[in-house]
């Protein structure tokens, strides 16, 4: 149950374990509850297998559901591999108390629910507000001063007359070159240049490791963070015109940012990276104990980055660049 429910958010399968009354397969089936895909990967996976299959609708499908079938995998082995290495536990019988049949009372419905959402705000959800908020103030400071384009496009957007649509075209370039310029020149664009070699291996460049280091905050933050960085509007939206101006981005020497063998290996990493400190959060809290957490993180990014090095290397090398 807990690892089904995870496919919608991780934080309630977390949470529902609290109903395993064994603490070893407990602790095991929180570590490998992110491994199962959540919505908030959907939107990294309709953009991603798109940009991948163009034009192929039924192996970009495929391509979906095996994202799926992959993280699953991961659950289940990384289970079975901690079962035998750092959690062992001995099976036990299945055993289940069926209650008598009834109609559910709602007074119990809500103060049950009223305890759980005053208990979840109260311990994970302050930290979480304040992970968003630092997550925020990276990617938005320090301020970035209006570049000369942007105000040659403003000036433009000026001398053709106020609310004509020639007007309204040149004020929407300027605000999304400005956008990008913010978005590059912000702490997370800063850190994501620094870090930007650590991840040359899987190809990606600087602005898709901006796009892995923001979504940390969110996954479909990716989204939104790749349209500014193509000179768009902050849409989170993946509609055709998103996937259009994502799929023409460049890097600085002009070649595409998303070529097969980068694309293929950043929908890997997603399938399989914890990016969501949130989520992390709630495993402190649940465990009791920072080091499962940092064990969540550490080998979840680990094995992403493996996988994703595999996929992009496999593809040069088999052509596919």
């Amino acid at each position: 149950v807990p690892l089904l429910s995870s496919h919608a958010c991780a934080i309630p399968g977390i949470l529902s374990t609290r109903l395993i009354p064994d603490r070893f397969d407990r602790l095991t089936t929180i570590l490998v509850a992110p491994f199962m895909s959540c919505s908030a990967r959907l939107p990294v996976y309709v953009l991603l297998t798109t940009l991948l299959f163009a034009g192929r609708p039924a192996a970009a499908g495929l391509a979906f559901a095996g994202c799926y079938l992959l993280g699953a995998s991961a659950a289940l082995f990384t289970a079975l591999l901690f079962g035998r290495t750092i959690l062992p536990g001995r099976p036990g019988p299945m055993i289940l108390e069926l209650p008598s049949y009834k109609a559910p009372s709602l007074r119990n419905a809500v103060l049950a629910a009223k305890d759980q959402g005053l208990s979840f705000l109260s311990t994970a959800g302050t930290v979480i507000v304040a992970i968003c908020i630092v997550m925020w103030w990276l990617s938005a400071y320090p301020k970035v001063p209006v570049t000369p384009a942007v105000q040659a496009l403003q000036q433009q957007a000026t001398a053709a007359g106020s609310g004509t649509e020639r007007a309204a075209q040149l004020e929407a370039e300027a605000a999304a070159l400005q956008s990008k310029a913010e978005q590059a020149g912000s702490f997370a664009g800063r850190i994501g240049r620094t870090l930007a070699p650590a991840f040359q291996p899987l190809g990606f460049d600087w602005q898709l490791t901006v796009g892995v280091l923001t979504s940390f905050l969110a996954r479909e933050v990716f989204v939104s963070t790749m349209s500014v960085l193509a000179g768009g509007q902050a849409d989170s939206d993946v509609n055709e015109g998103v996937v259009d101006r994502i799929r023409t981005m460049t890097r600085e020497d002009g070649t595409p940012v998303f070529t097969p063998s980068a694309a293929a290996a950043a929908l890997v990493f997603f399938v399989l990276a914890m990016q969501c400190l949130p989520t992390l959060t709630v495993t402190r809290k649940e465990t009791g104990s920072i080091k499962y957490a940092a064990l969540q993180l550490g080998y979840m990014s680990g094995l992403a980055y493996v996988a994703a090095l595999i996929v992009h290397q496999g593809l040069r090398l088999a052509g596919v660049s």
